[in-house]
C-alpha cells in the first residue's frame, strides 16, 4: 500500500517535466516512473498537495488513507489543516464527493480510483501502472476537435479535461508523416513533441442545471462541512452562521435557473 501511495504522489508531483519526442500516435511509449523520488520527502509532499487540490475532486484513491501521508513525513496536525477537503478525519479513506452518476453524463465514464490504477494498469512492453499514470498526466494537449479541448498520448479521445493545465501551461502537439523504413510506400505518424502556446485563456462555465448543482453543492459542501470552514473560523475570517449562510446561498444560487458562474482563466508563459 505505501508503494501505491508513493506513485501517486510522485507522478502527481512530476506531471509537468518535460518529455522526449517519439513514438506514434495511439502507441506512445510510456516513460519510467522516477522512482528515485521514492525516498524525496520534499517531493513527496508536493505531490500529495497537488492529488488533493487537483485530483481528488473526481478522482478517489479509496484504497488508501488519509493517515498513511505520515509515511511521506507529515503528521496527523499538517494532515488535517492542510489536505482535508472531503472529509473531517485523517483516518478515513481518500474518496471524492463527486456524485458518480453526474460525472458519468459529464465525461462519458465515471472517473477511476488512482489507487486502483496504480495497482493493476500495466501493458506488457510499456510499464507498471505508476509508469502509466506518470505519462498520462505529462502528455495532455490542445485539440480543439475534442468535447473538453484536449487529447492525451497516453490515452488518445480521453474524455478527461487536463486538470493541470494552470501548471503545465498549454500546449500543441505536433505531429510529422514520414517513411516507413520497413514498408517505403506508407507512412509513420510521428509525434515529434509539444509547441508550447504562450499567452491563452479559458473559462470554465456553470449554466445548466445539473452543473450549478454540482459547483453550487461542492462549494456549499467545503464551506459548511469541510475543513476549509474550520479553518476560516480558527483564523478569526469568519464565523459558524457566517459560513451557513455563505453555504446557503450557494445552494440558492445554483436553484436559480438565471444562475451563471464563470471562471476565467489567463495566462502568459515566459519559456527559456
Amino acid at each position: 500500500m505505501k508503494r501505491i501511495l508513493l506513485s501517486l504522489v510522485v507522478a502527481c508531483g512530476f506531471a509537468w517535466a518535460a518529455l522526449p519526442a517519439a513514438a506514434s500516435e495511439g502507441s506512445y511509449a510510456w516513460d519510467r516512473f522516477p522512482s528515485e523520488k521514492m525516498t524525496d520527502m520534499a517531493s513527496l509532499q508536493h505531490g500529495a498537495k497537488i492529488f488533493v487540490n487537483y485530483c481528488l475532486s473526481c478522482h478517489s484513491a479509496a484504497y488508501m488513507r488519509y493517515n498513511r501521508l505520515q509515511d511521506i513525513g507529515l503528521t496527523d496536525d499538517e494532515i488535517r489543516k492542510n489536505l482535508l477537503f472531503a472529509t473531517d478525519k485523517v483516518g478515513d479513506t481518500m474518496k471524492t464527493s463527486i456524485d458518480p452518476k453526474q460525472a458519468k453524463d459529464w465525461f462519458g465514464a465515471t472517473p477511476p480510483d488512482l489507487s486502483v490504477i496504480a495497482r493493476s494498469r500495466a501493458e506488457t512492453g510499456k510499464g507498471a501502472g505508476a509508469d502509466y499514470l506518470y505519462t498520462l498526466w505529462r502528455t495532455f494537449y490542445l485539440d480543439e476537435s475534442k468535447p473538453t479541448g484536449w487529447n492525451n498520448l497516453a490515452f488518445p479521445d480521453i474524455a478527461m479535461p487536463h486538470a493541470l493545465w494552470q501548471l503545465q501551461g498549454q500546449r500543441r502537439a505536433v505531429f510529422v508523416d514520414e517513411k516507413n523504413p520497413h514498408e517505403p510506400e506508407k507512412t509513420v505518424h510521428r509525434f515529434a513533441g509539444f509547441e508550447q502556446v504562450t499567452v491563452s485563456s479559458s473559462t470554465w462555465t456553470y449554466a445548466e442545471p445539473e452543473s450549478r448543482a454540482w459547483w453550487g453543492g461542492l462549494w456549499a459542501d467545503r464551506i459548511r462541512f469541510s475543513r476549509f470552514g474550520e479553518q476560516a473560523v480558527e483564523y478569526g475570517l469568519s464565523d459558524p452562521d457566517e459560513l451557513t449562510s455563505i453555504g446557503q446561498a450557494f445552494l440558492d444560487w445554483a436553484a436559480s435557473p438565471d444562475a451563471v458562474f464563470i471562471v476565467p482563466h489567463v495566462e502568459i508563459l515566459a519559456m527559456r
